[in-house]
């Protein structure tokens, strides 16, 4: 979906739910939940795609690929993990060209050295302001030459800097005509009320479960100025826990267990009803001993 039909739902002042899928399917699992984005996580499809930790291990070409296969698909804009950008000025313009290409109506850009980790680990550092700020120029610069894209300018300077560095580098990023910004490595709820305090404009936030800032609503994120609320890994950690108690259970009682899911209601969710009746409109009847 377009960054216009993004942009016209960001001018909404209700919070916007966007939950991260690890692939295509999930982001069609998202959409007919009724949320209106879906948020391709980096940690997602890492760990999708390649089975292993988000360590900066994916290339940009698997990234745009990932993220065109959720776009199909998805009916709602996806915000997209751009990662550091993949390299230099021109690994950027690409990254920017291809995500466009693909049609993701959002990208955020972080501030890590290169290769970067997930935000939740320890260990995370940032570039100098001077070199993120050049990334965030070329992203802006490649956007005014591809087509529109909304542009979010993620730091990650909190977990190793503390609170006021990662405001500072948000407040100076905004200054340079990104969309959003979005301090990440948020695990308190006192940490959520400094960002809330601390940045005027548009501003993203992700809600990781198991901590502390988990146990804020929506509704108190929307109240305290929040744009979106990306939930990376909720459904991640959900369908892998659902898959791993299902299969721990097999072996001792002999029997599947009840999932919530039989293969019709699958069906419904890949699709399956279009595909055929479009399929049967233009099947070809067999004659017999004809020509």
């Amino acid at each position: 979906m377009s960054a216009k039909r993004f942009r016209q739902r960001l001018s909404d002042p209700r919070i916007l739910a966007a939950p991260g899928a690890i692939d295509a399917l999930g982001a069609r699992l998202v959409a007919q939940a009724g949320f209106e984005a879906v948020y391709m996580t980096g940690l997602g499809a890492t760990a999708s795609r390649i089975g292993m930790p988000d360590l900066g291990l994916m290339t940009q070409t698997e990234m745009a690929e990932h993220a065109r296969a959720m776009c199909r698909v998805a009916g709602v804009p996806v915000i997209a993990d751009a990662d550091t950008g993949y390299g230099g000025p021109l690994n950027i313009r690409r990254a920017v060209a291809d995500y466009i290409q693909a049609g993701v109506a959002a990208l955020h850009l972080e501030d890590q050295v290169s290769p970067k980790r997930c935000g939740q680990l320890a260990g995370v550092r940032v570039v100098p302001v001077s070199e993120a700020e050049a990334r965030l120029k070329a992203a802006l610069a490649a956007r005014e030459e591809f087509g529109d894209i909304v542009v979010i300018a993620r730091t990650d300077a909190l977990p190793g800097q503390g609170l006021d560095a990662a405001l500072e580098r948000a407040k100076r990023y905004a200054g340079l005509g990104v969309d959003l910004v979005f301090v990440d490595g948020v695990k308190t709820r006192a940490e959520v009320e400094g960002i809330a305090r601390g940045l005027a404009g548009r501003k993203v936030i992700s809600i990781v479960d198991g901590t502390d800032a988990a146990q804020l609503s929506l509704q108190g994120l929307e109240e305290m100025g929040f744009s979106i609320c990306l939930m990376a890994v909720h459904g991640l950690f959900a369908s892998f826990g659902a898959q791993a108690a299902s299969l721990a259970e097999l072996p001792g009682s002999g029997r599947l267990p009840q999932t919530g899911y039989d293969y019709a209601r699958f069906c419904d969710l890949i699709g399956l009803g279009p595909h055929q009746d479009f399929a049967h409109r233009f099947e070809v009847d067999e004659e017999v001993g004809g020509a």
